[in-house]
């Protein structure tokens, strides 16, 4: 190796911010390994890089004594003092044994080292650049399946979209671009692991900051988003601003906000719902798009008792009882739903 070498160190420093320090420590300890491996692993080395020519020395630590047993590990104290004047017992000294072959060891380890520590620094990059994005939102390029899981490719790192946060009524090709929710980034052995999600509430959430320029800015607040993925979603919104609609800053003009979002997630219904901090409003708003007669709260048990026409009775529980059970989940209370002419319960 030579200065040209320490030249190239420098500039990686500048162009991928591995410290050149850091790195001719981490040359150094492999090539320690490198020459054990190939002169010797008995002896007691150390390998030193000149940090302005690149020049390599290898030396070989002795303990000074006057009983020598092991040659390999120790010196005499009369050999030593003709190599170093103030050696005494006890003292290592450092006698260099660098081999005259040495160099082309040295430049295939140096490869090595400096291709691992590039590709560590990469992935430290892409970890830092994810590691404060959870719960943000990306976009990729479906990759390859590997069992249940899909890959999907972000540009700079391939990410994982598990079979539990997959939405079951999709379908997903090779080549298809998705929109994923960024569940956990893990920093690993093999670099950065991304979890992501399309069936996640936080997907919802985003989509529509996005696509809301009233959420964006603050205006427009989410308060609470209750979903079944692929099927149907609920979400409250609340207005800061008594003359901006919260419900109809999120459909938008002729509904293209909502229906952008709508396809973006395959069809799934979307509800949207008027945050209100009146629970008996909040309740009879949640079960939207069915009418509402009455609300009965009942605190102690968090219980709502609600009264619907008989016409509106199976919209407001929904099929399978979805509606209801998305409304429950909305505002966080039980609610029982009773017609007005017919006594049929049905509890959420």
């Amino acid at each position: 190796m030579n200065i040209d070498f320490i030249e190239a160190i420098e500039q990686l420093e500048k162009e991928k911010g591995i410290s050149k320090d850091i790195l001719l420590e981490a040359l150094e300890a492999s090539l320690i390994s490198a020459y054990k491996k190939n002169y010797g692993s008995a002896q007691n080395v150390s390998v030193n890089i000149d940090r302005d020519t690149g020049e390599v020395k290898v030396f070989s630590r002795k303990t000074v004594t006057d009983d020598v047993k092991d040659p390999l590990l120790e010196i005499d104290l009369e050999e030593a003092l003709a190599m170093e004047p103030t050696a005494k017992i006890g003292d290592v000294i450092s006698i260099e044994v660098t081999p005259k072959k040495f160099g082309r060891i040295a430049a295939q380890t140096a490869k090595q080292v400096v291709m691992q520590r590039i590709r560590e620094a990469e992935r430290n990059i892409i970890y830092e650049e994810f590691s404060g994005r959870e719960t943000d939102i990306v976009t990729g390029v479906v990759q390859r399946f590997d069992k249940k899981n899909i890959i999907i490719d972000l540009g700079k790192i391939e990410v994982i979209l598990p079979p539990n946060e997959q939405i079951p009524t999709e379908n997903y090709k090779q080549g298809d671009r998705i929109k994923v929710y960024i569940l956990e980034v893990k920093k690993t052995t093999k670099g950065p692991q991304i979890t992501v999600s399309r069936s996640h509430p936080g997907l919802v959430k985003r989509l529509f900051e996005l696509e809301v320029p009233e959420i964006f800015d603050g205006i427009v607040e989410i308060k609470g988003i209750a979903r079944e993925a692929g099927s149907r979603t609920k979400i409250a919104v609340y207005s800061k601003n008594d003359n901006v609609d919260p419900v109809g800053s999120c459909v938008g003009p002729k509904g293209t906000r909502v229906q952008a979002i709508v396809e973006e997630l395959k069809g799934e219904k979307i509800d949207i719902i008027k945050w209100d901090k009146n629970i008996s409003n909040y309740i009879s708003n949640s079960l939207s798009p069915a009418r509402v007669t009455e609300v009965t709260i009942e605190e102690s048990s968090k219980l709502a008792r609600v009264t619907v026409p008989e016409n509106q009775l199976s919209l407001a529980i929904g099929k399978e009882g979805q509606n209801a059970r998305l409304a429950a989940k909305l505002t966080g209370w039980k609610i029982d739903i009773k017609s007005e002419d017919k006594r049929g319960d049905e509890n959420a």
